[in-house]
């Protein structure tokens, strides 16, 4: 008989609804709950929390929402596997261990370490190690550096009895690789069953986003206010199916799926993670039943020896201030005014000896700010000016936090207040990314009392790193009928999100038959013209992958979020409107086609 094991997430990121585990865990029969709280602007937000309380740090969310739950899963026998220990595994643990005791059930609580990399920085600093993607060198301060471990920490901690399974960074997709692995005994280089499990924790890592949240077609899908959150069930094959709690909202769907499968991806052909190199291009997803897709066709290869580690360190601080401008010329007024509050403070600053800012972003909310060029509207009678700007000092920041009250009586009519009042200045915490050997990373697992290490793999081969993959779709055929002009909405779904200061925007064509012409029209240069406004100047540029398998193209906009996460002043640090806009693209294509189709 075909085993299958059935994986919930009830947890996309810290500060995701608190009713996603009693649902999965009420509605639905699991082996695992897993719970994924951490993303790079998290593990920023966690550090900067830690700088201020050391045993803060984690997902304090975690232990609130899994306290009542405690004693129905020890009763089913459910897994918990979580990521909640941010930059603090261990004082998450130990408030989980408390509320086990309040809640009178004894659970096997494991902690996997290793990836805190802070006390080894002054050893490696002196490794000259350079970002990953500016080439910049280590700074001086960090205050955190994880690395992302892969599977096998968490495998060992289950094969020690762990109940609950507690890790700081680790690969989103390792808290369901894991106990594939752990229950069906998979070899560590049987790829391609890896990389179907790596897939699967991919597709459900997001939660609600490949049940119908974010998705493109947001009509279509029902009852948004009891989404279902996502189910994946794998057999011993590395089949996928993807479900939720037959009682929920939501909507599962290929596009549903297929939007998340590109979701935060680059080069689909190389997925590189801890465990096992990926390639999606001929992963394809098939409508088993309603609210039920089947997903197969990720291919796997030999990881490569080293871990990605990301760091975070503090550089200077940043302020941002929201206010209200009504009535006529509310665009114009806006510009003026904000700029006078600008060039007011600058001024002050220079009478008091102080730099100039590091950096001014103002948007016009309402305008289509986040538009650029594309924007079409100007004549609104409501804006809502959003001023972010960064200092190396703290005080020429409060200044600035003080001066724009002003203008409600001293500058143009239509002012309110600011929302939410005098806006705070908070540190800049900036990304800093590189690569370590796996040698240098000492895993072990701490459970009831005893800490033992945790040995990788002996792999007989290691990749070296990425190969070549599919180019593009063959271009369409010649046609001699007229073509007309439609959005790509019509045409195609997409989503975009956010790795460091780039992002990524993945296209999935409604239909097979479109993805020719699709493709003809979304060339690298073409969407690099589109999205202009968001490219850095001079080191901003579009690369472009092909999907075969599930007829789709994925874009990765290097350089495009002003520096990403916490560091961005931008109202969109993570580019997750980016596919919004560029949905709206025009795509030339034979009337008839779109006919055969409609």
């Amino acid at each position: 008989m075909n085993k299958a094991v059935r994986i919930g997430c009830a947890s996309a990121f810290w500060g995701d609804t608190s009713t996603a585990a009693a649902q999965l865990v009420n509605g639905a029969q699991l082996d695992y709950l897993v719970f994924d709280y951490l993303a790079e602007i998290t593990m920023s937000i966690m550090a900067g929390a830690q700088m201020k309380n050391i045993d803060a740090g984690y997902a304090t969310d975690f232990v609130e929402v899994l306290e009542p739950l405690l004693p129905q899963l020890a009763a089913g026998g459910v897994k918990v596997i979580s990521n909640a220990g941010g930059i603090n595994p261990q004082a998450c643990a130990a408030a989980l261990q408390a509320a086990s005791l309040r809640a009178g059930v004894t659970l096997n609580i494991a902690v996997l370490l290793g990836d805190d990399l802070r006390p080894q920085l002054p050893r490696l600093k002196n490794r000259g190690l350079k970002d990953m993607f500016s080439d910049d060198p280590l700074p001086a301060v960090c205050v955190s550096a994880n690395a992302y471990l892969g599977a096998p920490g968490i495998v060992a901690a289950l094969q020690q009895g762990a109940d609950i399974v507690i890790t700081g960074r680790i690969v989103d997709s390792a808290l369901v690789s894991a106990p594939l692995v752990h229950e069906f005994g998979w070899a560590w280089d049987d790829y391609d069953r890896l990389a179907q499990a790596a897939l699967a924790g991919h597709l459900i890592e997001c939660g609600a986003q490949c049940t119908g949240g974010n998705f493109t077609d947001w009509q279509q899908v029902p009852d948004f206010e009891h989404i279902g959150f996502p189910i994946a069930e794998i057999d011993q094959t590395g089949r996928i199916l993807i479900s939720k709690p037959a009682a929920s909202g939501g909507l599962i769907s290929p596009l549903t799926v297929g939007e998340q499968l590109l979701y935060e991806i680059g080069d689909p052909g190389n997925y590189l993670l801890p465990d096992v190199i990926c390639d999606f291009t001929a992963v394809k997803l098939r409508q088993a039943a309603e609210n039920l897709v089947e997903v197969t066709g990720a291919q796997g290869r030999a990881p490569t020896d080293q871990y990605k580690v990301s760091a975070t360190w503090p550089d200077g601080f940043k302020c941002t201030a929201s206010c209200l401008m009504a009535g006529v010329e509310a665009v114009a007024k806006a510009e003026r005014v904000s700029q006078a509050i600008i060039n007011r403070t600058r001024e002050m600053f220079s009478q008091r000896g102080w730099e100039d800012y590091r950096r001014v972003d103002i948007e016009l909310l309402g305008s289509e700010a986040t538009y650029g060029p594309q924007a079409r509207r100007g004549d609104t009678r409501e804006v809502v000016i959003k001023m972010a700007v960064s200092h190396t000092n703290k005080q020429a920041l409060v200044l600035f936090s003080r001066e724009i009250a002003q203008a409600a009586t001293g500058m143009a009519p239509g002012l309110t207040g600011i929302v939410g009042g005098r806006p705070t200045v908070y540190p800049m915490i900036r990304l800093f990314s590189f690569l370590i050997d796996k040698a240098d990373c000492e895993l072990s697992v701490q459970l009831n009392g005893q800490t033992s290490p945790v040995g990788l793999p002996d792999l007989a081969a290691v990749s070296t790193g990425p190969v070549s993959t599919a180019t593009g779709p063959a271009p369409p055929l010649k046609e001699t009928a007229k073509l007309m002009q439609v959005p790509l909405m019509q045409l195609a779904v997409a989503r975009s999100g956010d790795k460091g200061n780039h992002s990524n925007i993945g296209v999935m064509a409604r239909r097979a038959e479109y993805l020719s012409w699709i493709a003809a029209a979304l060339s690298e240069q073409a969407v690099a013209e589109w999205m202009a406004h968001v490219l850095d100047p001079q080191r901003g540029r579009v690369t472009r992958w092909y999907l075969p398998g599930s007829h789709s193209l994925n874009f990765l906009l290097e350089n495009s979020l002003g520096g990403g996460g916490v560091a961005s002043l931008r109202i969109d640090p993570q580019g997750k409107a980016f596919a919004q806009q560029l949905l709206e693209i025009p795509i030339s294509i034979p009337p008839d086609l779109l006919q055969q189709h409609a």
